[in-house]
């Protein structure tokens, strides 16, 4: 592939860079030029518990979610019952994806149990949290200046062994973007998904006796 077709990554941390391009709403069919990349970062400000980790397993399940979010592209909800996509920016991974890995670096970072991954290191881990990716895009607004993020997942954390729940929350968050171009809507994602995924941990590290 020639350099000037490969697709630019960017990431999105604390500090937002600038994005290149503006988006508009497009359909799923793409664009013809190349497309700007970019990855949500887990929150900064995540607690590290101070003893020892829990000699536990948890495995953190690729979240579920209906078609229209299993994908990389940027959706926009125009209205209620209508699903497109921002022509020239994607995520750096399938929605699902780029959340379970989301997930999995937070509760990592706070160091509470031995192993946090997708998959057992052997027969099977001893917690499994199975979420479900119910909205993951911007909504635009009735006058179509501005929109509104929203980030909402249900988790349940179930023993491995016997298959029990052993807790069940939704998480949801809202954060309004200025526009629909590629910086605003940015910044709006990170905001919301970065108060979904604290509050998944807090939850988390509770439930199981860790916070």
């Amino acid at each position: 592939m020639p350099a000037a077709q490969m697709i630019r990554a960017l990431t999105l941390a604390a500090t937002l860079p600038l994005l290149a391009s503006c988006g508009a709403i497009s359909a799923l069919s793409g664009a013809a030029t190349p497309l700007d990349v970019l990855e949500l970062q887990p929150p900064a400000d995540l607690p590290v518990v101070a003893r020892r980790p829990q000699a536990r397993d948890v495995i953190i399940e690729e979240p579920t979610t209906s078609g229209a979010l299993a994908t990389d592209r940027i959706m926009i909800r125009p209205g209620p019952l209508q699903a497109q996509y921002l022509p020239d920016v994607r995520w750096s991974e399938d929605a699902p994806v780029m959340l379970q890995t989301l997930m999995l670096r937070a509760l990592d970072t706070t160091q509470a149990f031995q192993y946090v991954g997708r998959r057992p290191l052997g027969p099977g881990g001893d917690f499994a949290i199975v979420t479900e990716l119910v909205d993951f895009q911007a909504e635009l607004s009735p006058d179509g200046d501005g929109a509104r993020v929203v980030v909402r997942m249900i988790s349940r954390i179930v023993r491995e062994r016997g298959l029990d729940i052993v807790a069940t929350r939704t998480f949801a968050a809202a954060a309004p973007a200025a526009s629909i171009g590629d910086q605003d809507l940015a910044v709006a994602f990170d905001a919301a998904t970065g108060q979904v995924i604290s509050e998944f941990t807090l939850w988390t590290l509770s439930a199981l006796g860790a916070g």
